[in-house]
């Protein structure tokens, strides 16, 4: 692509407006040649997770070695602690690869997601329980739960694990080197329950195990999402890391921990000056590079940091801000989603956004369209570079390409935002021939991460590797 293309012409602009977006076009569109450079350098990055400890892409084993048959029966329960919610769940397998699901839903509080995390999470599993009339007497064996934490996590077993680091705006002190399962429990025992956490799931494992119950042709389970990770089947003798026992089945479920992809000397991906902007303002500067240019999270905020740039080069607003554009994290993804696919002759919506949400008045048609174009310059460039962790991973098991491979993805950037999908797909297509793409099938699982907790749970009940 460049940036001849037409969606980036703004009508009307004065030339100086028009080559800065020709700026952000040549920064923020990625050729073909580009990509294959990232993806070959991904992949050499997996190669080294993969022998050793302390790479930057963690590559960590999950213990989970087998997968779901799709034929259990029965009901499980689960705790999904993400990026912004929390949700207690109690899982019914129907034994022909369906699920239903019964889950209430609780917003992480600040205090939670600074300081009290562990014992919100334990008063949340309370009231599930108590409103249900599930809660266990004395005399009753303890529940036993799934617990899907989407955090880096160090596993030391599948019901144990240390946390490396907080990601996705969580920041409890304390927490860090210690293992995660042994903190909600010991929460758990302050208020009596009688619940017994049986398996820790990253989000990314959920969602795979979760596809997988669906259909035993499941690869590979992804989050584009909040943040993003991904999970996959490896075989346990391409993990020369791996000192425990060798599991019957030969593979293992891999939690990548690929949103910290090129943070060590970012050296491969594209940033921007906004892009680095955005990294030194953050709370965990210089990590999690793949994560802050492919996540929900993060791109409002790209796209505030270039509407500033442009601003204070009188390029937009004629200069003018406001009390909130001028805040970090002001601007939500979802205002992108909007403005991107904005077809309204005034673009209405983008208006709407910038009149009444960021609180600027009298914007222009011009302003109007520099805001459509941000929009899809941030959102396509994303996709486009989701696509390099997906192409990376799926060839690394290039084995399993010549027949069916399913690829579960869950969350609201792949969900909701427009065309996200479509780019991802024609993207990778560039890059796996066609022959073995046409047995790749994409799929949403939704609401995958409690699910697979629920389904791990189950696997752990009766596991032996």
């Amino acid at each position: 692509m460049s940036s001849t293309d037409s969606r980036y012409t703004i009508v009307g602009a004065r030339p100086e407006q028009q080559a800065a977006i020709d700026v952000l076009a040549s920064q923020f569109l990625l050729t073909d040649e580009r990509l294959g450079a990232i993806i070959k350098e991904f992949r050499r990055r997996m190669e080294e997770g993969l022998a050793a400890d302390g790479k930057v892409l963690k590559m960590i084993p999950s213990y989970v070695t087998r997968r779901p048959l799709g034929s259990e029966v029965g009901s499980y329960f689960a705790i999904d602690l993400g990026g912004t919610n929390l949700r207690v769940l109690k899982v019914t397998l129907d034994g022909r690869g369906g699920v239903t699901s019964e889950h209430q839903k609780f917003a992480l509080t600040e205090e939670a997601k600074n300081r009290t995390l562990f014992d919100f999470v334990a008063q949340c599993v309370d009231t599930f329980l108590d409103e249900r009339n599930l809660r266990p007497s004395g005399q009753q064996p303890p529940i036993p739960m799934g617990l899907t934490f989407s955090y880096p996590v160090q596993q030391t077993s599948i019901n144990s694990g240390t946390l490396v680091q907080w990601t996705k705006g969580l920041n409890v002190p304390g927490c860090v080197g210690r293992d995660v399962v042994r903190l909600l429990q010991d929460a758990l025992l302050r208020l009596g329950l009688r619940v017994k956490i049986v398996a820790l799931v990253n989000d990314t494992v959920g969602t795979l195990l979760s596809a997988a119950y669906n259909d035993p042709a499941a690869q590979m389970g992804i989050i584009f999402g909040t943040g993003t990770n991904a999970a996959y089947y490896e075989n346990v003798a391409n993990l020369a890391k791996w000192k425990g026992p060798n599991p019957s089945s030969g593979e293992m479920v891999l939690n990548m921990e690929w949103g910290a992809f090129d943070s060590d000397d970012f050296a491969f991906l594209p940033f921007t000056p906004h892009d680095i902007k955005l990294d030194r303002k953050s709370i965990n500067p210089r990590k999690q590079a793949y994560e802050k240019m492919i996540s929900g999270m993060y791109l409002g905020e790209i796209a505030r940091n270039i509407a500033l740039w442009l601003a204070d080069q009188r390029l937009l607003l004629d200069g003018r801000s406001s009390e909130i554009l001028n805040a970090m994290w002001s601007v939500d993804t979802a205002y992108l989603s909007s403005g991107a696919v904005d077809t309204s002759p005034d673009l209405s919506e983008i208006q709407q956004v910038i009149e009444k949400t960021l609180n600027i008045s009298n914007s222009t048609f011009v302003d109007r369209q520099i805001f459509k174009v941000i929009a899809i310059l941030v959102g396509e460039r994303a996709a486009r570079l989701s696509a390099v962790g997906v192409v990376a991973t799926l060839t690394k098991r290039a084995d399993l390409l010549n027949k069916p491979v399913t690829v579960g993805i869950d969350g609201s950037m792949y969900e909701h935002y427009p065309y996200f999908h479509d780019i991802l797909v024609e993207t990778a297509l560039h890059f796996i021939p066609q022959e073995q793409f046409k047995n790749i099938k994409f799929t949403l699982a939704k609401d995958g991460s409690g699910v697979g907790a629920a389904i791990t749970a189950m696997l752990a009940a009766t596991y032996d590797s």
